[in-house]
């Protein structure tokens, strides 16, 4: 088959048939299904945990074109989650690892790479190329703009979304059902929800959601089954539990009455984030501003409020260890007159700490902008990223 052009079934191989027979005797899918799987485009946002099996078990379907939008490279903390990747690929582009294993899934699938992050300058170019998104992003100002533009272009959006152990799945903007802005009609406050690196996430746990979006795709494009239209699933892998939550279009909601929403506004200003490279705050301090300071500056106390696992992957030389959980009864052993730096992987942890340190009097206290991650980047490239 070929993605290129409508699929006619009259033309299929006997290889093509063989490898579809187990679907194709489906009464639910057919040759006629089978070929609407074929004529399809979806896109998936993010080729990692969610993207990796989303992106599996489409292609193995039989779905003829998929687009991948990611900017990333593979690195080892990927592998325990993000199956599409293996460690040969380490330090590759996502894009080409995929493209490569897709293709070997199934060479009948197209695989259109788009290697850029998704921005409200981008994205209805790219998304207008497709029928279907499988948004598998894990930030909140992408989950808005990709919601928003698929309002806009009436393309459906299958929600995933996953931390620790619970994962939760919807389809978005459909004629009659809900966006994710119905659902969530104001990000949370900046730093109150850590991504997957800062609280982690069970490896299994993005397979799961991952093909129920999968499953979710399929079903919109065979127009089978009763999809999760206005309807959230929600998985606790720890209990074993699942439950479904009714979502309502919310009246006055923007997404939904296209007449209010006719631009993509700035995710970043809407959702309160900055990339790493932004200039800090006054209460921050940059990787160069610690590096000098550490150099040739007055002394100070690197406090490192990581978890101990994290501290043997990758450390700046003289910090000290006080993970987060244990600063409430360390902040006594602390001198306020001294002048303290608060660092943990990217910045948000230890903001948060810094902040309780003001609170306690603390007046000489900054926050490393960045974390760890940016000292690597700008300052040691030695110390290990994670």
């Amino acid at each position: 088959m070929t993605s290129n052009n409508p699929i006619d079934s009259s033309e299929w191989s006997t290889d093509e048939l063989a490898r579809y027979s187990r679907q194709l005797i489906l009464p639910h899918v057919g040759r006629d299904g089978q070929q609407k799987l074929g004529n399809a485009r979806v896109l998936l946002v993010g080729a990692g945990g969610l993207g990796s099996s989303a992106a599996l078990y489409l292609a193995a379907a039989g779905v003829g074109t998929l687009g991948l939008v990611d900017f990333d490279t593979v690195d080892l903390s990927n592998l325990h989650r993000q199956i599409l990747h293996g460690t040969s690929d380490v330090g590759r582009s996502k894009l080409d690892s995929a493209a490569e294993r897709l293709h070997d899934l199934n060479p009948e699938c197209t695989v259109v790479p788009h290697p850029v992050r998704l921005t409200r300058d981008n994205a209805l170019e790219i998304i207008e190329q497709y029928d279907i998104v499988v948004d598998g992003t894990d930030n909140f100002a992408t989950r808005y703009l990709i919601n928003d533009a698929c309002a806009l272009l009436r393309k459906n959006n299958v929600y995933g979304s996953i931390y620790r152990f619970d994962g939760q799945v919807s389809v978005f903007c459909t004629d009659a059902g809900p966006c994710y802005r119905c659902l969530y009609p104001e990000p949370p406050p900046p730093g109150t929800v850590p991504s997957c690196a800062e609280g982690g996430v069970l490896g299994v746990l993005p397979g799961i959601i991952g093909t129920l979006q999968a499953s979710e795709a399929i079903k919109l494009i065979l127009g089978i089954g009763e999809p999760l239209i206005g309807r959230l699933l929600i998985c606790d892998t720890l209990g074993a539990h699942w439950r479904t939550m009714t979502v309502r279009r919310r009246p006055g909601c923007p997404a939904c009455d296209t007449r209010t929403l006719t631009r993509l506004p700035d995710y970043d200003a809407f959702c309160g984030t900055t990339t790493a490279q932004t200039a800090a705050p006054e209460d921050d301090m940059t990787p160069r501003e610690l590096a000098a300071r550490l150099a040739d500056g007055p002394p100070l106390d690197l406090i490192d409020v990581r978890e101990p696992w994290e501290w043997d992957v990758a450390r700046i030389p003289g910090a000290t260890l006080i993970p987060m959980g244990l600063f409430p009864d360390a902040i006594s052993q602390l001198n306020p007159a001294h002048d303290i730096v608060v660092q943990c992987r990217s910045g948000v942890r230890s903001a948060s700490v810094a902040d309780l340190l003001r609170s306690h009097g603390f007046t000489h206290v900054w926050n490393l902008a960045g974390g760890i991650l940016r000292w690597s980047d700008e300052v040691d490239p030695s110390v290990r990223r994670y």
